[in-house]
């Protein structure tokens, strides 16, 4: 039986610095996220745990075709 190490488990619910880490997003643009509804998010005390799924669905909704310069 296999076991998976902490490298190989990504949690489905993350905390602030780890959802900008995983998005390259900014505090305060998940803040506008959450608030807006845009990225499910859950409070747990004082706590807030930021949903990875809803987190790739925003990102996958705003993807757009290149670059223009």
């Amino acid at each position: 039986m296999h076991t998976a190490t902490p490298q190989e488990v990504t949690p489905q619910w993350l905390r602030f610095a780890a959802a900008e880490s995983y998005s390259g997003l900014g505090r305060t643009t998940l803040t506008r996220l959450i608030n807006t509804g845009d990225i499910r998010a859950a409070r747990i005390g004082k706590s807030i745990r930021i949903n990875r799924l809803s987190l790739d669905e925003y990102m996958e909704r705003h993807v757009f075709g290149g670059i223009e310069g």
